[in-house]
């Protein structure tokens, strides 16, 4: 979508019109949702800030001073969502029991695959998750941020700098050097 066509989008959102709200939710919603999963490694919980940011989108829609800066004003207010969502998680202990839905909001049961689906890919395909999710984790808070929303968030470096109050080459050097982290830590698992 061009800088017109959105900024036409967003008047007509603003004014009311519900058709341009979803539109506006269409097309920035599946990197929304990405850019959640990846961050919290859940997909019940990015959906729920998938869920919480549309609210929030609605609510504070009106304070948006258009100045062509949409996206990043739209993933700070997500990685803001992000980041308060771990910082709960952190202060609040998990339940212990196999009752209890794994992160997918699958229970035990459902964990199994059914029928001639090949359990061997989707164990390896599970294992790449959970060590993806580890080895971002092994980043610092900033560096796993920028990394998730240039690559899950699909936003320019230019967009990433200015959200984080850096320079573009601080920007571009802190993806870097945390994809060659991430390769690093991930080629440790893979070494038995």
């Amino acid at each position: 979508m061009d800088t017109e066509q959105l900024r036409d989008m967003i008047a007509q959102a603003k004014a009311g019109d519900a058709r341009a709200f979803e539109r506006l939710l269409a097309g920035y919603g599946p990197r929304l949702y990405g850019y959640f999963y990846r961050a919290t490694g859940r997909h019940h919980d990015a959906e729920d800030l998938l869920g919480e940011l549309t609210l929030r989108l609605v609510r504070t829609l009106q304070t948006y001073k258009d100045q062509g800066r949409f996206e990043p004003w739209l993933f700070r207010i997500a990685a803001n969502m992000v980041r308060d969502r771990i910082r709960r998680k952190k202060t609040r202990p998990q339940p212990a029991s196999l009752s209890v839905e794994d992160e997918q909001g699958r229970s035990l049961s459902d964990a199994i695959p059914a029928g001639p689906t090949d359990v061997g890919e989707y164990l390896l395909a599970e294992e790449a998750s959970e060590s993806l999710k580890t080895a971002l984790r092994a980043l610092d808070e900033t560096t796993r941020q920028m990394i998730l929303l240039r690559h899950f968030g699909e936003m320019s470096f230019k967009d990433i700098a200015e959200m984080f109050q850096c320079p573009l080459g601080t920007a571009l050097a802190k993806v870097h050097r945390g994809l060659q982290r991430l390769r690093q830590e991930l080629e440790q698992r893979e070494t038995p």
